[in-house]
């Protein structure tokens, strides 16, 4: 909980141990951590210097815990500001690097990133980044980065990131392909099955794109695509899988099944009802006890799956389905 301001387990362990009973000699700290007496102390003289215990003045060799109120108040200060100084320095960067490449030419447009590792950690950096939308086309055979390897997702999605994924068939033959799936629709994210995909690939708020350049067995590469008529087409050619793909959604029992393409599930139904009853969409989670950004994924989904591009179209076209009773 506390490594965000550089504390590890240990030293974390031996604040609230400290915490708890106020004050403490090291040899009995140490039975508390199951340390050696020498680790205690190295270990408090790492708080002592992040103000975090203290010596007593009273009783020599007895350590006392700082009041977590004022002393990891102070941290937590000093992190936001590093922060803060960081979130300047990159806009800075970034500010240098639009001016850089106001004219970008034909090799600025695509870098070629070379070995697992670096493709790996690129995959991240492009999930990580993105703050609007993720589309993914997966084949049965990963190269570089699983979805089990794979918490980016997660922590996007945390973010408000909307994803939608077509994956192969061959990925539903596989047991852990199943596991990964099922997490996945249980975080809302939004996935599709074809017999095939034409090639791995992840394309990020529409302005960066990542896809594989050689074939399995051959030492990984890939190709970063930034925003031009390449990634465009790439769009394209997602958007074109994705509409000739078959839904996936978590069945009874948590089983993972295709579904049709003709309407909403009955959480589906649920939210339109409660929207067209004239409920936010903050009510409408309260009421169905269901995450904000659940719902608002979902709304955008039926939009999607209706071909529409507000809210009041959606109304419309729900009734005109069927969806709600009239």
């Amino acid at each position: 909980m506390l490594s965000a301001i550089g504390l590890d387990e240990v030293h974390e362990s031996a604040y609230r141990a400290l915490v708890s009973v106020g004050a403490a000699d090291v040899p009995d700290l140490a039975r508390r951590l199951a340390l050696a007496e020498y680790e205690t102390e190295r270990t408090l003289r790492r708080l002592e210097r992040s103000g975090l215990a203290a010596q007593s003045s009273a009783r020599p060799g007895r350590w006392v815990a700082a009041p977590p109120g004022i002393a990891l108040g102070a941290l937590l200060t000093q992190q936001r500001h590093e922060l803060e100084k960081a979130e300047l320095s990159a806009a800075q960067l970034a500010e240098e690097y639009r001016a850089r490449t106001v004219e970008p030419t034909a090799h600025d447009l695509v870098e070629v990133v070379t070995g697992a590792a670096a493709v790996a950690q690129r995959f991240l950096q492009i999930q990580l980044g993105a703050t609007e939308e993720v589309f993914c086309l997966v084949t049965g055979t990963p190269m570089v980065v699983s979805a089990a390897d794979n918490e980016a997702e997660a922590q996007a999605m945390d973010r408000g990131v909307t994803y939608r994924v077509v994956i192969e068939r061959e990925v539903l033959s596989q047991p852990a392909g199943l596991t990964e799936l099922a997490a996945a629709l249980g975080r809302d994210e939004q996935v599709r099955v074809v017999d095939r995909v034409p090639t791995k690939l992840i394309i990020a708020d529409r302005s960066l794109a990542l896809m594989p350049l050689t074939a399995p067995g051959a030492e990984p590469a890939a190709l970063v695509v930034h925003a031009s008529g390449l990634l465009e087409s790439l769009t394209d050619l997602f958007e074109v899988v994705w509409r000739q793909a078959l839904p996936l959604r978590l069945g009874e029992g948590g089983r993972v099944c295709e579904a049709g393409l003709d309407g909403p599930d009955a959480t589906d139904l649920e939210i339109l009802s409660l929207l067209l009853a004239g409920l936010t969409d903050a009510s409408v989670a309260k009421q169905l006890d269901l995450g904000l950004r659940t719902v608002q994924r979902r709304v955008k989904r039926l939009m999607e799956l209706a071909g529409v591009t507000t809210r009041l179209q959606l109304g419309w076209h729900a009734f005109e389905r069927d969806w709600v009773a009239r």
